[in-house]
């Protein structure tokens, strides 16, 4: 009888997993002005994807991030013209209250899967007032919330983190690069609010943060993320392969956690 091969193997001979679906929940989409990325429109990250073995990527188009009208009509139309492979955050800026107000007035389940804040580059806190609108949006609907946080920012480090969490305490918050470099602070805002996941963008740049995160909370708050078209797939599934955890455990990650959590948005 042939032993059934690990996920690794699997992937290491094949270059995709067959077996494990995997459920990319931070991308992107389109050009960046300055920065050369080959694989940044819609045909070849779909490209991409099918190489991988990637079977769904929610994402933010790139123009959305600033110019939420323009950029997600783009989301939209990439994800009508690819439903199987695509879904989209509704990218929120807090400058323009109104558009998201327009947007979410005809809002379709079947194009968006949650929002996406992106505090740093806005210089507003996650905490501020004028995030409200959109909070109290994505509660009601109990949608996950992608957002960009990073160690020692004012505006989406570990503190504002908190005082969202405690305040929306039905909307799941992914914490896009795991409040990179704050690891500690991470894991304690895992361990104090339910509603929140570590996503794995950036943070495997460092050897054994993954470890230690499986170890301190579990992997069942522990989503897979990559920035692509920014990263390399290759790069990403394979350090979660790499890193010493169990199937059990790199399944969750690379799958069923995602499932859970979209499964739950309310229609």
């Amino acid at each position: 009888m042939r032993k059934k091969k690990s996920l690794r193997e699997e992937f290491y001979c094949a270059g995709r997993l067959r077996s494990c679906p995997v459920y990319d929940l931070h991308g992107h989409m389109g050009p960046v002005s300055g920065i050369h990325l080959p694989d940044c429109q819609v045909e070849a990250m779909v490209r991409g994807m099918k190489k991988a073995g990637v079977a769904k990527l929610i994402f933010s188009h790139h123009a959305a991030l600033m110019a939420p009208d323009i950029g997600n009509q783009a989301s939209e139309a990439a994800v009508r013209k690819y439903p199987d492979f695509f879904r989209a955050y509704l990218a929120f800026n807090p400058h323009y209250p109104e558009i998201f107000q327009q947007e979410i007035s005809s809002w379709d389940n079947k194009i968006f899967a949650g929002l996406k804040f992106l505090a740093d580059y806005h210089r507003v806190s996650v905490a501020d007032e004028r995030y409200k609108i959109a909070w109290e949006f994505a509660e009601v609907r109990k949608l996950p919330v992608l957002l960009h946080t990073w160690g020692g920012s004012s505006y989406d480090g570990p503190e504002q983190i908190r005082q969202v969490a405690s305040r929306y305490p039905d909307c799941p918050m992914l914490l896009g690069h795991s409040c990179h470099g704050e690891w500690k602070k991470a894991i304690s805002l895992v361990r104090e609010f339910p509603n929140i996941y570590l996503e794995l963008c950036a943070v495997l740049d460092e050897r054994g943060i993954l470890e230690q995160l499986v170890e301190a909370v579990g992997s069942e708050r522990i989503v897979f993320g990559t920035d692509f078209p920014w990263f390399s797939y290759s790069y990403y599934i394979g350090a979660v392969l790499d890193a010493r955890i169990t199937e059990e455990e790199r399944r969750r990650i690379f799958s069923e956690n995602a499932e859970r959590i979209m499964s739950g948005i309310k229609r």
